[in-house]
């Protein structure tokens, strides 16, 4: 009787083992459609950094969303809409097969449209300018960091996924769009007419510039608008340069720089920094990773960095770098607060994945996502005119120079 048990027992755990492994196995068996929602349920569930998952049972929605019936991919699509909306989290999103194009392109330096980075307000849900990229039709037009997108061409933000927006507000050159504004401080804004160009995105502007403030400082000005894959070599040919014209001290200009590549940041803190770390992250098991500058500083001259609310991700963890490290001192606006690490995965179909895997903390341990950093000296005045923006016209440019013309 007890051998008969035994051999029932045994017999029971082989059909559920068995069954188990029949119910996640045979990807290959499935169709299309239902291929590249398995393969988005797997990466967030190996990668995600929230291990509960917003509290959702993450193995239940697997059952039933594929079980969906699926006739087109963007059936499919619209599946992995819904399952990740259950994330409550903006950052981690599908990248429908144009919009994963588009974001490669843009972080390799080229750009067609209004030239605006863009994210879903975490408290209100609707859509927000985190900064337009400098030089570009949205900045020209006056849009600002932290504005809010009530509609694109007529049609609700609120109706529209990240990607969707971005997609409707790229185009072919010439071409209008019409967005509606409302004013991080409440006022209404007339719709706004912009017309799309090619975007340009050298992310580095360089010169020597002189001050009434102290005829005798010859300060290295760089402006950073994003961290592409051109960054980082950009701003280091930018330092060596100003130094062989003599600068003897920088400014750093992060604002509206809305981030971009990590990677970009990291290898840009370490032109500053020596021997120390950069920044942390800290992933789902709660396990710190360090990344840390070697002794390779191109110059250890006196720096000032300029921050506002458009300065986001990337920007934040070298700002917060410098500050930490006593490497600068930051002048300006409270910065976003985006303290949320993004990898990108490929899906079957020419889709991807954008998934939030980690989370960053500045060398100090600090976690300014949604909190943002405080500069050492605010100035919020802005310059009246984009042509002001880094010249004796520019508030927290006079600002930094005081600083620097003191600290002799």
């Amino acid at each position: 009787m007890k051998q008969r048990g035994f051999w029932l027992g045994l017999l029971l755990t082989i059909v559920t083992i068995a069954t188990w492994f029949g119910a996640i196995a045979p990807v290959e068996a499935l169709s299309p459609e239902r291929q590249v929602v398995a393969e988005t349920w797997r990466i967030i569930n190996r990668a995600y950094v929230d291990e509960s998952f917003n509290g959702e049972n993450w193995w239940k929605l697997r059952d039933q969303y594929l079980r969906r019936q699926m006739n087109s991919i963007d059936d499919a699509y619209d599946t992995i809409d819904e399952m990740l909306a259950k994330l409550d989290e903006p950052f981690t999103r599908l990248l429908r097969p144009e919009a994963y194009r588009n974001l490669r392109v843009s972080t390799s330096g080229e750009l067609t449209g209004v030239g605006l980075q863009i994210a879903f307000d975490p408290e209100t849900k609707i859509l927000r300018t985190i900064a337009p990229i400098a030089g570009s039709p949205a900045e020209a037009a006056g849009i600002e960091p932290g504005d809010f997108i009530l509609n694109i061409d007529g049609v609700p933000t609120n109706k529209l996924t990240l990607d969707e927006a971005a997609t409707r507000m790229r185009g072919t050159v010439g071409t209008h769009v019409t967005l509606r504004i409302q004013r991080h401080d409440d006022r209404l804004i007339a719709d706004i007419d912009i017309i799309r160009a090619a975007i340009e995105i050298d992310p580095v502007i360089a010169r020597l510039v002189t001050s009434d403030l102290a005829p005798d400082l010859n300060l290295g000005y760089i402006r950073l608008s994003q961290f592409n894959a051109t960054a980082t070599e950009s701003v280091a040919e930018s330092i060596t340069a100003l130094q062989d014209q003599g600068a003897t001290a920088y400014v750093l200009d992060l604002r509206s720089n809305p981030g971009g590549l990590l990677s970009a940041g990291i290898e840009i803190a370490r032109l500053w920094i020596n021997d120390a770390t950069i920044v942390y992250t800290v992933n789902r098991q709660a396990i710190l990773e360090s990344y840390d500058a070697g002794h390779e500083a191109l110059t250890d001259a006196p720096l000032i960095v300029l921050v506002n609310r458009g300065t986001a991700s990337a920007s934040e963890i070298l700002a917060g770098a410098l500050q930490d490290n006593n490497r600068a001192l930051l002048v300006g606006d409270r910065t976003f607060g985006k303290g949320l690490i993004q990898s990108l995965f490929d899906l079957s179909g020419d889709a991807g994945l954008a998934v939030t895997v980690a989370k960053y903390e500045t060398p100090n341990h600090r976690d300014i996502n949604k909190q943002g950093i405080e500069p050492d000296y605010v100035v919020t005045d802005k310059p009246e005119t984009l042509g002001d923006l880094g010249t004796d016209r520019d508030p927290a440019l006079r600002q930094a120079i005081e600083l620097l013309a003191t600290a002799r």
